[in-house]
């Protein structure tokens, strides 16, 4: 059964001494009659008084105090400040400051298999102090054990690296990351834990297969850079080819034009500078 926070009725401090010390005033006089009957009354009415300086508490800032009488739940006091409260209910402080969990580094499986390293920054919370208190036994345990399963469970879900437009870990971390808050968001519910925000704080390879991964990568980053070359290249002795055509410049037959772009394209997608040959005789 899920608890849910409520205010409680405290009494103002300062009104509450007032009273204590018209109170204490009474005592005294009482004593000073020299009575014995009176004698008994101001003797409980000391102790009363002794005991009731129990009910005087001090709230300090974003904090809250959660009060239960013989087990039960009676309220929770948030207002900051000075209060008087039943002195027979025991007391326990929550902080409501916004706080920063920041998780291990967890190797776990991608999507794909490979293993990855992953980490996390929560930034946290606490929104409901009885679910905090009653609810779970440690509501700080509780964040740190959610945290970590979730992240493990959204590292499952999706590859590491993946092509221009899919969901991958690397290439859409702030997706990733609202996805991860929404999910613990609900587990955290139950704790009475209100998420702000999740960012990825670690993310990479685990070391043992690290260097092959940065292979592939390169490799598919050469791959792509050659294929945007190579076709650069070929508009580039296309237009030229159509030049010559359109300015009637030279006329070209089918073994001279092959023959041209090979040439051109050998110049344009060489790594290194080419040496031209002059020709100095006929074109053909």
């Amino acid at each position: 059964m899920e608890t849910r926070e409520r205010k409680i009725g405290a009494l103002g401090g300062g009104v509450m001494l007032i009273v204590w010390l018209a109170l204490a005033a009474g005592t005294a006089y009482l004593f000073s009659l020299e009575n014995t009957l009176l004698f008994a009354v101001c003797i409980v009415l000391t102790l009363v008084l002794a005991f009731g300086l129990i009910g005087f508490i001090i709230v300090q800032p974003n904090n809250a105090m959660v009060l239960t009488l013989f087990g039960r739940y009676v309220g929770t006091q948030r207002e900051n400040g000075w209060y008087f409260i039943n002195p027979l209910t025991s007391r326990k402080t929550i902080s409501l400051r916004i706080r920063n969990f920041n998780s291990e580094h967890q190797k776990v499986n991608d999507i794909e298999g490979n293993p990855i390293e992953i980490a996390a920054v929560i930034v946290w919370r606490v929104v409901d102090s009885a679910r905090a208190s009653f609810d779970v036994e440690n509501y700080e345990k509780f964040v740190g054990i959610q945290t970590e399963t979730a992240l493990r469970h959204l590292a499952s879900r999706y590859p590491y690296d993946a092509p221009t437009g899919e969901l991958s870990l690397r290439g859409s971390a702030d997706e990733l990351a609202k996805a991860l808050e929404v999910e613990l968001t609900e587990r955290l519910l139950h704790a009475g834990v209100s998420v702000l925000e999740v960012r990825l704080s670690h993310l990479a390879y685990a070391p043992e297969i690290a260097a092959a991964m940065l292979q592939r990568q390169q490799a598919g980053a050469i791959t792509a850079a050659r294929a945007q070359i190579v076709a650069g290249a070929v508009g580039m002795v296309q237009m030229a080819l159509e030049q010559l055509e359109r300015d009637n410049i030279v006329h070209l037959d089918d073994e001279r034009k092959a023959q041209m772009v090979s040439n051109l394209l050998v110049v344009l997608t060489s790594e290194r500078g080419t040496q031209p040959v002059v020709n100095a005789g006929s074109l053909y």
